[in-house]
């Protein structure tokens, strides 16, 4: 398996597009979800998240996680044991 590494730190939201290509989708992914998980950001948006919402949101990204990563992975990448 190859490991990739995006290097989308500063980069602006213009330079988020998709489907053009695969390579500039997943650059593109990197940088939004980036963008999408700052600080400033999550403490504006999680608060006004209904509860269902909330849940929405963890099984979506935990479903992704059990789909393509290992057991070692997960606990390696994510948990970061």
């Amino acid at each position: 398996m190859t490991i990739r590494s995006y290097s989308a730190a500063n980069q602006p939201a213009a330079s988020i597009c998709f489907g053009l290509e695969r390579v500039l989708d997943e650059q593109s992914l990197a940088v939004f979800l980036q963008r999408a998980t700052s600080d400033e950001l999550l403490a504006s948006l999680i608060p006004r998240l209904e509860e269902g919402e909330v849940a929405t949101v963890v099984d979506f990204v935990t479903g992704l996680m059990r789909k393509h990563l290992s057991k070692q992975e997960y606990h390696n990448l994510f948990l970061g044991d």
